[in-house]
């Protein structure tokens, strides 16, 4: 495969593999075509897939994640415009989408007046005139919202309190900027990103049992489910979101951080679920002749209960990478090992 030079915009995501790309990649096996992505979260790898020239399938149960997946995976040439952007930032064009985030996270995450201007915002999405557009107008609002919040998450009730700290300020500069202006900027690095490796690539959203199902014949999954034991409630950090692009309207918002309930399911974000999940996700995977799998040591389950469920399958080999500082979440601090499973056809 030939390298095509494209820059994925830098990502602020927890668990993202950002940071290990080229580690990942150089255990990619050789003679592989088609790969499917099960858990794309900020889709870095399935873009890193995209720049090695495969045809990539890639998949996330949280809309927010797909939605950067259609902007950057499948999308191989739509970019926003100043027109575009000039639209998205004028006023409400539809009472459909009124007031939800005014509503549920003023004074909480935003200023009303921020708030307001994001309802605004979502409700002049659907005036975009391709999909892919309207994903890239989705990324880069979500982007910035995690931009403008001090540790980038949706999981604490301190924004606002950080954001007219001017100590915080001192340090973060973003928590007090303008909304449209940090959009504007990252703008610039998402149309750049916009590439076409001549293949025809997916984003899709939904439960990734039902995703492998579904999928076509492929060489290679990659697999990066989230580590329970290590911030495994995505639901919980981005919330905020998942709320705006789905602005949901039979939802309830709950607790100090207004999380929608009942939430999405899941089924490898709870020690009740997780070992039943990782058995019918190798079950269902078996028809996939190589296997890649991100994980942690401090996961549960442990690695050799993840070995010993994988080897019926697979022949597999771990490769361990040390983590040499603290880059943020529990599963990524120094003392602790990022694991790559390598799994192969006996």
């Amino acid at each position: 495969m030939n390298d095509i030079s494209h820059a994925f915009p830098n990502p602020q995501y927890l668990g993202c593999k950002y940071r290990h790309l080229d580690w990942i990649g150089h255990y990619i096996p050789g003679g592989v075509s088609k790969v499917a992505d099960g858990f794309a979260g900020s889709q870095s790898v399935s873009y890193f897939m995209k720049g090695k020239g495969y045809e990539v399938y890639a998949n996330d149960f949280m809309n927010y994640s797909n939605q950067i997946g259609k902007a950057l995976i499948e999308n191989s040439s739509d970019r926003l415009s100043d027109d575009d952007v000039q639209m998205l930032f004028s006023g409400n064009s539809n009472p459909e989408y009124y007031n939800l985030i005014e509503t549920e996270f003023s004074d909480l995450f935003f200023s009303r007046e921020d708030a307001r201007l994001i309802d605004a915002f979502r409700s002049n999405v659907d005036r975009l005139n391709s999909e892919y557009k309207k994903a890239l107008a989705f990324s880069i609002i979500n982007r910035t919202l995690t931009r403008k919040i001090t540790m980038g998450h949706f999981a604490h009730t301190k924004a606002l309190s950080y954001a007219n700290d001017a100590d915080r300020i001192k340090r973060n500069a973003s928590l007090a900027r303008p909304i449209k202006d940090m959009f504007n900027e990252f703008l610039t690095e998402y149309n750049a990103a916009v590439f076409d490796n001549g293949r025809e690539n997916h984003s899709f959203c939904g439960d990734v049992m039902n995703f492998i199902e579904a999928l076509p014949p492929v060489d290679m999954i990659y697999l990066d489910p989230p580590y329970v034991n290590s911030h495994p409630d995505y639901q919980g950090y981005y919330h905020l979101l998942e709320t705006l692009v789905n602005y949901w309207k039979d939802k309830k918002f709950i607790n100090s951080i207004h999380r929608y309930e009942p939430k999405i399911h899941s089924g490898f974000d709870t020690k009740k679920d997780i070992m039943a999940s990782f058995g019918r996700l190798f079950l269902l995977s078996k028809k996939i002749p190589y296997w890649l799998i991100s994980y942690n040591d401090r996961s549960y389950p442990d690695k050799k209960t993840i070995l010993d469920m994988i080897e019926p399958y697979k022949r597999v080999e771990v490769i361990e990478k040390p983590y040499m500082n603290s880059v943020g979440g529990k599963g990524s601090v120094k003392g602790c090992n990022e694991l790559l499973f390598i799994c192969r056809p006996y």
